[in-house]
């Protein structure tokens, strides 16, 4: 007879948590963000794949803890596409800002962007992320043909936003108020979006 596995936590040691991260930044980078995987994660951990899931959650998830992503546009993003589109640009560069305004927010978001735009290996990951996280879904929420291009639209010029005030910190850009910001760059998004 099979014995089953009652609910609650996988069977697994006390310092299996801190295993399984280190496994997942030697496979992301090892096999880039497509190509690692939660059982080969899981495998180099050894532990239970269920453990790697109770933990961390999906994969998106594991990467973003382990990047040391301070936000989770994957799911903040299309949650603003989902309500009211009249101002959805508005209201992406408003969470943008409002989220690096919070210096434990911008301390880590400036070191993955820095490393994103510099590193070799963390490069691609980061790209891996962004094209499967974050990218088709704020594309499955428009209604266009190039919905795609759209999407990656939005994320250059939010890149470009982040890079020119918090990591360049071109002066003009550093020294404008958040509602002049939201004002000015939020209509180009919402253009990119739905024009």
């Amino acid at each position: 007879m099979v014995s089953r596995r009652g609910r609650g936590r996988p069977p697994g040691d006390s310092d299996a948590r801190e295993r399984i991260a280190a496994a997942a930044m030697h496979e992301f980078g090892e096999h880039g963000y497509d190509g690692a995987t939660m059982r080969a994660i899981a495998a180099r951990a050894e532990v239970d794949p269920a453990l790697v899931h109770h933990y961390f959650g999906a994969k998106a998830d594991l990467f973003a803890e382990v990047a040391g992503f301070p936000v989770r546009p994957d799911r903040e993003v299309p949650a603003i596409l989902r309500e009211r589109r009249s101002d959805a640009g508005e209201r992406i560069v408003r969470f943008v800002l409002e989220a690096f305004e919070r210096p434990d927010v911008r301390k880590r978001g400036v070191m993955v962007l820095r490393t994103a735009v510099s590193g070799k290996l963390t490069g691609p990951l980061v790209t891996g992320f962004l094209s499967r996280e974050l990218l088709p879904r704020i594309a499955a929420d428009l209604d266009a043909p190039d919905a795609e291009l759209r999407a990656t639209l939005v994320a250059s010029q939010v890149a470009g936003l982040i890079i020119a005030r918090y990591i360049v910190e071109l002066p003009a850009m550093k020294e404008a108020s958040m509602g002049e910001l939201v004002e000015r760059i939020g209509p180009t998004i919402q253009r990119y979006l739905f024009d």
